[in-house]
């Protein structure tokens, strides 16, 4: 990670001046499986807090870690009485049924590249680029990955490189050029400045 700072600040000042406002990177990461990939689904479009108590009350439901069995004995009664959606839920029954299945295979991933692990994880209804973009960066920490449709990173991009309204993909390559092949890591950043009220 030390190298991955050393080489932001040096090829871009804007997130020199971010690192230096957020301090050290502290990225987590989850495991290569199904669980996570799960965890993302209950995550989509929900803020950190009601996202982390709707995805604590489903595993308590399914079982810890999540499975594929675990999630189809349940009914639909039961997954929306711990807040999640009829689409969510129809996610996550596809997600299980797949990988049950054997058309996921969470040990394949690993070994094959970004675009490829794409191209894999969003044959899941309910998984499109971003999901498997967020996977790439906290499952399989790939340090390349820049989510353009991600909107915190939009954000983050219009404040600190002073853009008159929300970047479009084309500029936020243009701006992330110098940050790669770290351009994860700057991702993390970027969001994390959202988070501190100084700026």
């Amino acid at each position: 990670m030390r190298k991955a700072v050393i080489h932001l600040k040096k090829s871009d000042p804007v997130m020199r001046g971010i690192i230096e406002r957020v301090g050290p990177c502290r990225m987590e990461f989850g495991p290569p499986e199904f669980h996570s990939l799960a965890e993302a689904i209950v995550y989509q479009q929900l803020n950190g807090k009601a996202a982390v108590t709707i995805f604590k009350r489903f595993a308590a439901l399914a079982g810890e870690p999540l499975t594929p069995e675990g999630i189809l004995k349940l009914t639909d009664a039961q997954m929306r009485s711990v807040g999640l959606s009829k689409q969510k839920s129809a996610y996550l029954k596809d997600l299980a049924a797949k990988t049950s299945a054997g058309l996921l295979d969470f040990a394949r991933l690993p070994e094959l590249p970004d675009e490829e692990v794409i191209k894999h994880l969003t044959q899941v209804k309910g998984i499109g680029v971003w999901t498997a973009q967020m996977f790439l960066m906290f499952t399989l920490k790939r340090e390349n990955v820049l989510p353009t449709g991600d909107y915190g990173v939009q954000a983050a991009i219009r404040k600190h490189y002073r853009k008159r309204k929300m970047p479009k993909p084309d500029v936020m390559e243009k701006i992330a050029r110098p940050w790669a092949p770290y351009r994860s890591v700057a991702c993390w950043y970027l969001w994390r400045s959202l988070d501190i009220k100084t700026l």
